[in-house]
C-alpha cells in the first residue's frame, strides 16, 4: 500500500454533486499533476461528512484543515498555498467543529458518539476494502459462527428498538419472523426517506452502503430468511448506484450469493427503487408497492412478521435500524447499553434544519436534550435571535415551544413529554416566521400525501388543510377550534394507517403549546357574508 504525506478529503454525495464537487474533484487531481504533488498527496473521495450548508467541502489531513463553499478557481490557491507552502488559506476555512467527527461548538466541549455514522465520510463508500479495514463485515463473520438465536439473543439483549418512529425492539422482531414455520422469508430495509425534513438514510446509504448489506445478511441468517430487498426512495438515484455496487462487490468476495464464508448459508439482496409515495414509508403500503401493486396500506392484524412480503414472514427495518446491527454484534449487548438512557438504549441520529448556524447531521445519545442540539451542536439560532417553534420528528411530529428546551429525547419522553422523535427532524425556526403558515403547509402535505383509501384520511385531511387556510387567511369561523379539535380525534382515532393516525400530532400539539396564536387567528378572522348566511 503506498503511503501519502498528506490526505484530502472530497466528500461526494448527492448534495455535494449539485453543488459542484466533482468539478472541484477534478480540478484538484489537475493541480496536484501539474504542481508535481502526485507521490505525495493523495485525493480520496468519500460520503457526506455530516455538513450541508457548506457547499464544497475540503478536509486536509494530518493537518486537520476544513474548507468550504470550494469553487474550482479556488482549488489552485489551495494547492499553491496550503500544500506547498505550508500556509492555510484562511478565507475558506471553516471551523473544524463541523467535521464528521465532531459537529459541535469548541466551547461546548460536547461530541458525538459516532455508531450508525462511524465511517461516514472517513472511507471510500465504493471500496469494499476500505469498509473491511475498518472491521466490516467482521460482525457478519462472528455471526455465522453462533447460533442464529444467539444473535437474536444479542440484539434482544441490546436493547436497540426501532429508529423509524415507533421504537418497536428488533430483537423482538427478529425473533418473532424467526420462530415462524415457513420456508421463504424476507428481510425488507425500508430506505424510502420521505418524511420532510429527513435526510439521514440517505448519508448513510451513499456513506456507508456496505454496513446496510452486512446488517441484512446478519437478519437473514438469524431468521432463517434467504432474500432480502432495500426499498430506496426513488429520487435517491447516487444511494441505488453505491448500494448495488456494494452488493456486486460482496457477492464478488463471498459476502453474499451462495455459500457465504463457507457456511453453506445463502442470502442476496436486491434493490427496488420505490415510486415516490411518502405513505409507502409505511411498512404495509411498501410491501404492496414491492408487490408491485398500489401502495395502500393493509389491514393489521396479521403483521409482517406473519404475513408480510407476498404473505410470507418478513422482517422490516429501517436504515438506521439496520446500520447499528454490526457494530452491536462486534461489541456487544453492554457496550451499547452504555450509550443512551436505561430505557432508550444507543444513539440516535438527527437531521437539524431551519434557522440555526450549523445544519446538518448529528449522531448522539438518545436522552440528549433540544438545547444540546440546537445550541451546542447547531450553534444557536442565526442572528441570535429568539426561538419561535421547534419542529419534531418531521411533518408526522410535534411543534414545540422553548420551554421543551430541556426535555430528554428519547422514546420514553414521546410518552411522558408528548415530544415526537420520529425520524429524527429537528426543525428550527426563529421568532420571525409564523407559525399558522407553517401548519397550512404541513396540511396541505398529509392532504397531498393521503392515499385515499380510507374516508377519515382522505376528507379528514382536506377539512385540517380547510380550517388551517381559513385561520391563515383570518376567514374562520368562532366553531372553527372546536371543529379541528373533532376532526383531529376522528383522525387518530379511525384512520387506517400510520400517516391519518400521525397526521393530527403536529396541529394537536401546537393547539397545546401555542393557544394564544390560534386565538390571535379568530379574533382578527372576519368571516365572509355569504359563509354567514349559509351558517
Amino acid at each position: 500500500m503506498k503511503l501519502f504525506s498528506t490526505q484530502i478529503i472530497v466528500p461526494v454525495d448527492s448534495n455535494s454533486v449539485l453543488q459542484g464537487a466533482l468539478e472541484v474533484k477534478h480540478v484538484l487531481e489537475e493541480m496536484i499533476g501539474k504542481y508535481n504533488l502526485g507521490s505525495q498527496v493523495s485525493v480520496v473521495e468519500t460520503g457526506a461528512l455530516g455538513i450541508y450548508d457548506q457547499g464544497v467541502v475540503l478536509a486536509v489531513f494530518p493537518d486537520d484543515v476544513y474548507y468550504g463553499n470550494v469553487m474550482p478557481s479556488d482549488v489552485e490557491e489551495i494547492v499553491t498555498e496550503h500544500l506547498l507552502k505550508g500556509r492555510v488559506v484562511s478565507r475558506l476555512t471553516i471551523d473544524r467543529s463541523l467535521s464528521s467527527k465532531r459537529l459541535v461548538e469548541k466551547e461546548s466541549g460536547k461530541s458525538q458518539q459516532k455508531i450508525v455514522l462511524r465511517n461516514a465520510g472517513l472511507i471510500d463508500p465504493q471500496s469494499i476494502d476500505e469498509y473491511i479495514a475498518r472491521d466490516g463485515y467482521e460482525a457478519l463473520a462472528k455471526a455465522l459462527a453462533m447460533q442464529p438465536g444467539e444473535v437474536i439473543q444479542i440484539l434482544t439483549d441490546s436493547k436497540l428498538q426501532g429508529r423509524g418512529g415507533a421504537g418497536f425492539p428488533t430483537g423482538l422482531k427478529w425473533g418473532m419472523v424467526a420462530k415462524e414455520q415457513n420456508d421463504e422469508k424476507y428481510i425488507v430495509c425500508n430506505a424510502d426517506e420521505g418524511e420532510p425534513g429527513t435526510f439521514k438514510d440517505r448519508l448513510i446509504l451513499e456513506g456507508d452502503p456496505h454496513s446496510i448489506v452486512e446488517a441484512m445478511t446478519i437478519a437473514g441468517y438469524a431468521t432463517g430468511a434467504h432474500v432480502g430487498i432495500v426499498y430506496v426512495r426513488g429520487e435517491y438515484f447516487m444511494s441505488i448506484a453505491r448500494l448495488k455496487k456494494a452488493i456486486k462487490d460482496a457477492t464478488e468476495y463471498g459476502l453474499l450469493g451462495k455459500d457465504i464464508l463457507g457456511t453453506g448459508f445463502q442470502f442476496d439482496i436486491e434493490v427496488y427503487r420505490g415510486g415516490g409515495a411518502y405513505v409507502c414509508g409505511e411498512e404495509f403500503a411498501l410491501l404492496e408497492s414491492i408487490e408491485n401493486k398500489r401502495g395502500t396500506p393493509r389491514n393489521k392484524p396479521p403483521f409482517p412478521p406473519q404475513q408480510g412480503l407476498f404473505g410470507k414472514p418478513t422482517v422490516v427495518n429501517n436504515v438506521e435500524t439496520f446500520a447499528n446491527v454490526p457494530p452491536i454484534l462486534l461489541n456487544g449487548s453492554d457496550w451499547f447499553k452504555s450509550f443512551g438512557t436505561p430505557s432508550s438504549a444507543g444513539t440516535k441520529v438527527f437531521s437539524l434544519s431551519g434557522d440555526i448556524v450549523n445544519r446538518g447531521i448529528v449522531e448522539a445519545p438518545l436522552g440528549i436534550t433540544l438545547r444540546e442540539l440546537i445550541y451546542d451542536f447547531g450553534g444557536g439560532v442565526k442572528g441570535g435571535k429568539h426561538i419561535g417553534f421547534i419542529q419534531t420528528g418531521g411533518s408526522a411530529g410535534t411543534v414545540l415551544t422553548d420551554k421543551f428546551l430541556d426535555v430528554p429525547l428519547d422514546f420514553a419522553s414521546m410518552k411522558t413529554n408528548n415530544v415526537s422523535i420520529g425520524s429524527g427532524v429537528i426543525l428550527v425556526a426563529s421568532e420571525d416566521v409564523p407559525l399558522l403558515p407553517f401548519l397550512a403547509e404541513v396540511a396541505h402535505f398529509f392532504w397531498h400525501e393521503s392515499c385515499g383509501k380510507c374516508t377519515p384520511c382522505r376528507e379528514g385531511t382536506l377539512q385540517v388543510k380547510a380550517i388551517m387556510d381559513s385561520l391563515v387567511n383570518r376567514t374562520a369561523d368562532p366553531a372553527s377550534l372546536q371543529r379541528l379539535g373533532k376532526l383531529l380525534t376522528t383522525l387518530n382515532d379511525t384512520s387506517f394507517c400510520g400517516l391519518g393516525q400521525a397526521a393530527p400530532l403536529a396541529f394537536e400539539s401546537a393547539l397545546r403549546n401555542f393557544p394564544e396564536v390560534f386565538d390571535q387567528a379568530l379574533a382578527e378572522s372576519h368571516v365572509p357574508e355569504a359563509c354567514q348566511e349559509e351558517a
